[in-house]
Parts: structure tokens; C-alpha cells; sequence
């Protein structure tokens, strides 16, 4: 037999369901297209305002690498074939930097960049469905990019850069950076499993499985570590910004900082500077 609780929370339900059936339903909120860079976060494009802006002339001892990426993002920005691009190679080399220019370049001309962090991998033909409608042109910007040996989203990447029967729409580009050379973690088991047939290698099937993936871009620009000299120019440069000249002694300090870092790149070499810049200017 029900109790009196129950009559109440049934009588309650029957008063939120009639009241559900009244209420207008909530409307979509319409999506702000006024910005030139955006991140995808749970399910929607959310705009950034204050975007890193950085200069490709200033990125120093990467002529080859932006005058390829420039050239290609020119393509895409006329409506001519464009391919999509890795980025790949030594940790803190300019790879990521060198992304970002191409919004400061082409913004004026109507250029977008969408971030999308890895583990939004899987929602890819969500966020190219939602670019499609938009008239502009987006560039799918995904930084640091790497998958794990179980990791099974990279499967939606593969996909997306091609192989799917949704074909990528003229106005969406993906660039994107990665450590790693073919985005998945390489085994001295993948080399042995390779086998010669008729006097050729051929790779095992797991080699092939991740060769597959980043073959799909169809353009790849290698980044390597800079000598000391090249790390020097940087921080030079990094110091005249603030009317500082790179002296012998600077120099010294500049190399002390970078070996006890273990790497010589740009990004240590900005980091140098701006250790010194505030030791100097406190």
C-alpha cells in the first residue's frame, strides 16, 4: 500500500512533467563566429581573445621550415590544393611558434586557428562538421601530439585526414606538432618482425599501422636541435629587444643555462633571456 510520501512524490512528479510540457523548451545558444582564434572545450568552440601573437620573421633559423608552411597556408588561403602538416622533431625548436604565425599572417585575409588538444581527438568530425558552415578559413591547430601503444584515438585522426567517407571540407586544414616522427611509440619488436620477401623489406604490420598515420600528411617539416651558435643568435636577439647587447660574459651564463638544461633550442634560449632580463632589470 503506498504511503502518504509516496502519494506526495508521485502527485510531485505528475506536477514537474505537466510543467515540462509548458515551459519552452531552451534555445541553442548561437555560436560566435566574430573570433580569429578559438579552443574546442566540451562540445563547442569557445573564443580567445588575447591570442599569442608571433612573427615567422622573428623566429630565427627556420627559413626552410616557414617559407614551406607559408607557402602552403598561402594555397589554402586562395583555394588552391593545401596540405595538411606535421610538424615534427626536437623538443622547444619552433615547431608550435611557427603554427601561430600563420594566424598573425593570414588573419587580415580571414584566417581562423582552432586548438584542439589531443584528447578532443576523437570529436574531429564534430569540430570540421561545425567549421564547415562557416564560410572562413580554419586551420586545426594540435599541439604536441602523441599516442600511446593502447591508444585507440588516434584512429579518429587517421580517419580525418583521410580514409573516411565524409570528405574534409575546402575551408579546414589540420597542423600539427608532435615529438615524435610517426606519432606512435616505435619498438625494437616492430623492426624485428619486418621480413624480406623477394629481396625486399617489407615492415611488419605493426610498422605499417603507424607509418599509416602520419603518411596521411601530406606535408612534413623535420625540426632539429639548434648548435651554440644558433642559440646564441636567439638569445642575441631575445636581449635587443630590451637594448641589451650579448657580451662575453652574457654569453657565458647563456651557455651555463642551456647545458645545465640539457637542450639547446629557441625555447631555452627565451628562457635564458628572460632570467637575465629580470635579474638585470630588479
Amino acid at each position: 500500500m503506498a504511503t502518504d510520501t509516496d502519494k506526495l512524490f508521485n502527485r510531485l512528479d505528475d506536477l514537474l512533467d505537466r510543467l515540462e510540457q509548458i515551459m519552452p523548451a531552451e534555445k541553442p545558444v548561437a555560436q560566435d563566429w566574430s573570433f580569429h582564434a578559438y579552443r574546442w572545450t566540451n562540445g563547442k568552440l569557445v573564443g580567445i581573445p588575447d591570442f599569442h601573437r608571433i612573427d615567422d620573421s622573428d623566429l630565427l633559423h627556420l627559413e626552410r621550415q616557414a617559407g614551406l608552411l607559408g607557402k602552403n597556408s598561402m594555397q589554402f588561403m586562395r583555394g588552391l590544393p593545401a596540405n595538411n602538416a606535421l610538424l615534427w622533431g626536437a623538443r622547444g625548436t619552433g615547431k608550435s611558434s611557427l603554427i601561430k604565425a600563420q594566424l598573425n599572417r593570414f588573419r587580415d585575409q580571414g584566417l581562423c586557428l582552432v586548438e584542439v588538444s589531443k584528447k578532443e581527438t576523437e570529436n574531429l568530425f564534430e569540430i570540421i562538421s561545425t567549421l564547415s558552415s562557416n564560410e572562413r578559413k580554419y586551420i586545426l591547430y594540435m599541439d604536441d601530439l602523441s599516442f600511446e601503444q593502447d591508444d585507440e584515438s588516434y584512429k579518429a585522426l587517421k580517419a580525418a585526414l583521410e580514409g573516411s567517407v565524409q570528405v574534409q571540407p575546402a575551408n579546414v586544414l589540420i597542423y600539427a606538432t608532435s615529438n615524435r616522427r610517426h606519432l606512435l611509440p616505435e619498438s625494437m619488436q616492430d623492426n624485428l618482425d619486418s621480413q624480406m620477401v623477394d629481396g625486399q623489406l617489407h615492415p611488419g604490420d605493426s610498422i605499417e599501422e603507424k607509418i599509416s598515420l602520419s603518411d596521411r600528411f601530406g606535408l612534413w617539416l623535420s625540426f632539429h636541435p639548434f648548435t651554440q651558435q644558433q642559440y646564441l643568435d636567439v638569445v642575441s636577439v631575445a636581449l635587443a629587444r630590451h637594448d641589451i647587447k650579448l657580451d662575453d660574459a652574457i654569453q657565458i651564463e647563456a651557455i651555463r643555462f642551456a647545458t645545465q638544461r640539457g637542450s639547446r633550442s629557441g625555447r631555452i634560449a627565451c628562457q635564458f633571456a628572460t632570467f637575465w632580463l629580470g635579474q638585470t632589470l630588479a
